[in-house]
């Protein structure tokens, strides 16, 4: 029992130290990020193509009142009273929401991601526990943020803040009420922390994201909804008293999102994610049917032996296309027969690279691991495309746009991937040869297709179509993500080279929805 519990401190420290240093990272890079100053409002975004919502007025909005009645002159007085005594710590949280709540909102994702990819610790009989949605905080909590789960979680919730925007934006250009700074000097005098654009301000766009993300952001991580609610009180403590919307355009904006996110929540619990564990009888047949054809089966080098990691999340239902599309297009052909040549071959050169790797390499295994107590490969890319997006002044509905376009690529990417492990089955390098030592731990899956190589050609395809100038440094990121696999002797050339072909296929169905939904 003593030693458990050593084990047990030591895993959890070691964790809890990674998973500080990305929380860190997370929220350092874009700490002096400037407000968001859009080179267009968009406006005709309300028109653009939905993922989820059958039309932009799905739900309801009700007409805002009349700029001169009492109601809203007693809702620009309240904004009057916030900016008359603001304290520094209020000036802070005003510029932090100022540099986009989609942004805001993903670094948010992020950290909780980061904070929740915990692998859980064995029992005292050696089984390992699983953890439960109905019962959130028990042992282990609720979520286990791994690889796919976590794609999953960013698709979900940056697909419903896009159709929440699309929705928003048609009920701002049909209503038009003004933002209260352009009704009001001296709120305008006083609105100093924010970019003053021409955008109507009912529906407010800050409290559509701030409803449609609660909803799903508690759902996807229930432990934390004390956290969300919190940084729902402060977005909407800053959008008020910068000027920028009223109660009223909060209101309707924020009811708003949350009805939208019922849809998306609605798809979640009917896309197969519940299924995506199995049975012990399950993992069984998958080594079975892999011996059957002759092939070495994969099996768990954690001692003791780990169940796979969601073995059946190839069944999910994708955003990009259907579910036969999956198997019948793009899951890759088989891997080398793990009795080849080529086999033998492409093992043995894994070992020399682990053997006497370059400083260079040993960098890009580190750069590149997205491991436990991380945001995972899915959050860095999503990291690196919001640093990039910076710089670009999109609207937040166009930010939405994009990070939904690269999320529902991220997560299609991983159940092509997914499905791809489990259909083949197939030993990571260190199983086969058990000299050759990895230089990181070794993930809890089959080794065909790579994730990380999967997951980044997906983001350099859709990332290098949103930002062009850019497509050669993505595809050369993708690259090295691809090979650091191959340099921490967690991966055969085949399974990244296939894995960031694979993942550039998924890619294209996303830049073909760009290309069709309007926004070009």
């Amino acid at each position: 029992m003593k030693k458990t519990f050593i084990l047990l401190s030591v895993l959890v420290s070691g964790i809890l130290l990674m998973q500080s240093s990305c929380s860190k990272a997370v929220s350092s890079r874009t700490d002096g990020a400037p407000a968001l100053n859009p080179a267009s409002t968009d406006l005709t975004a309300g028109t653009w193509k939905l993922v989820l919502l059958s039309r932009p007025d799905s739900f309801a909005v009700a007409a805002p009142a009349a700029t001169n009645t009492p109601g809203y002159i007693g809702e620009l007085n309240e904004i009057k009273g916030l900016q008359s005594n603001l304290t520094d710590a209020q000036i802070g949280n005003i510029k932090y929401w100022s540099a986009g709540a989609v942004l805001r909102w993903n670094e948010i994702m992020r950290e909780l991601v980061a904070k929740h990819n915990l692998p859980p610790y064995q029992n005292e009989d050696d089984t390992y526990p699983i953890p439960s949605a109905a019962n959130p905080f028990s042992y282990p909590q609720f979520p286990f943020a791994n690889p796919p789960y976590a794609a999953r979680a960013y698709a979900y919730i940056s697909a419903a803040q896009y159709d929440a925007l699309v929705a928003c934006w048609h009920y701002k250009k049909q209503y038009n009420r003004m933002a209260p700074f352009k009704i009001d000097s001296v709120i305008n005098a006083n609105s100093t922390y924010i970019n003053k654009s021409d955008l109507p301000s009912y529906p407010s766009e800050q409290a559509v994201l701030a409803g449609v993300t609660a909803e799903l952001m508690k759902a996807f991580f229930p432990t934390e909804i004390a956290l969300v609610n919190a940084k729902v009180d402060a977005l909407q403590n800053a959008t008020m008293a910068s000027g920028a919307c009223t109660r009223s355009d909060w209101t309707a904006g924020e009811t708003l999102g949350r009805q939208i996110a019922s849809v998306f929540s609605a798809r979640g619990r009917t896309d197969n994610t519940s299924k995506a564990v199995g049975t012990p009888a399950q993992w069984d047949s998958l080594a079975t049917a892999t011996t059957a054809k002759g092939e070495t089966p994969w099996i768990s080098l954690e001692t003791p032996k780990r169940p796979p990691m969601l073995p059946f999340f190839g069944n999910v239902k994708p955003f990009l296309f259907d579910s036969l599309t999956v198997v019948n297009v793009l899951r890759p052909g088989p891997p080398p027969s793990t009795s080849s040549d080529q086999m033998k071959k492409e093992t043995a050169e894994i070992y020399d690279m682990v053997k006497s790797p370059s400083s260079k390499e040993i960098e890009l295994v580190h750069f590149w691991a997205d491991g436990a107590g991380t945001y995972t490969p899915p959050g860095h890319w999503n990291a690196i495309a919001a640093e990039d997006f910076i710089s670009q002044n999109f609207s937040e509905v166009r930010w939405a746009r994009n990070m939904a376009l690269l999320n529902m690529s991220l997560m299609d990417a991983g159940i092509v991937c997914w499905n791809t492990k489990y259909f083949y089955f197939n030993p990571r390098p260190s199983q086969l040869n058990t000299a050759l030592k990895s230089t990181t731990g070794i993930p809890n899956f089959p080794a065909y297709i790579s994730g990380h190589s999967t997951f980044s050609g997906a983001a350099a395809a859709i990332l290098g179509h949103i930002i062009p100038s850019r497509a050669g440094d993505y595809d050369a990121m993708a690259k090295d993500a691809s090979m650091s696999r191959m340099y921490g002797g967690l991966h055969f050339r085949t399974d990244c080279e296939v894995g960031l072909t694979v993942g550039k296929n998924v890619g294209n169905y996303a830049i073909q929805r760009a290309v069709t939904d309007g926004a070009e």
